[in-house]
């Protein structure tokens, strides 16, 4: 037999058994990789799970947010409530201070009162008296006068003083050679401040130049 029939290929050989044609020799076909093992993953049929591999527990959308939603409306009635509180709070301070505001007026007045009866009556006996009662009468201005002193009524400086819109009201102006322009020359009414308050500004009559 030549060489060149020795390369050929041998003839299929008859003997092959079935073991043989279904396995495949080993190297030729590729052989397919074997399914992952889903636990080795951590992957389960119903999605992701935990370390320890048990599966998430599932969250129920509607549930979350009814609970979000009550929660909400708890913190709502709170603050309501606080509101409320502090509203009450407020009315019964306010109530508190008018209450007071109205007793201590009502005290300051009948103090004053109080102190002024002693002047009433001494006008009475003026007005009683006969003859001259100038001297009388003046006493009792005095003793008016001490009396709101006390209160912090003050008589406004006027007569020789410069003008001041804050506690004098100019009636007329009058040319005076004897005065700078702007001092007062005379008073028609008395003016008077209430514990440094204005409260009546004095009607003065104001020098000016010629």
């Amino acid at each position: 037999m030549s060489s060149e029939e020795n390369k050929r290929d041998p003839e299929p050989r008859e003997d092959v058994t079935p073991e043989e044609v279904q396995t495949p020799h080993e190297g030729n076909v590729p052989v397919e990789p074997e399914a992952a093992d889903p636990g080795a993953r951590g992957d389960t049929a119903g999605g992701a799970t935990t370390a320890d591999g048990e599966p998430f527990p599932e969250v129920d959308a509607p549930t979350v947010l009814s609970e979000e939603l009550e929660t909400a409306r708890r913190e709502r009635d709170q603050y309501l409530d606080a509101l409320m509180r502090l509203k009450a709070e407020f009315e019964n301070s306010r109530k508190r201070q008018e209450r007071e505001r109205i007793r201590t007026f009502s005290m300051a007045s009948e103090r004053l009162v109080q102190e002024l009866l002693p002047v009433l009556d001494n006008l009475d006996r003026a007005l009683e008296a006969g003859g001259e009662i100038r001297e009388g009468v003046h006493a009792t201005r005095d003793q008016l006068a001490a009396v709101l002193a006390d209160e912090g009524l003050l008589p406004v400086a006027s007569d020789g003083q410069p003008f001041d819109p804050n506690v004098h009201d100019a009636v007329m102006g009058q040319p005076s050679d004897e005065h700078e322009e702007g001092t007062i020359i005379q008073t028609f009414q008395t003016g008077y401040v209430l514990n440094g308050k204005p409260i009546r500004p004095a009607k003065v009559v104001v020098a000016k130049q010629v």
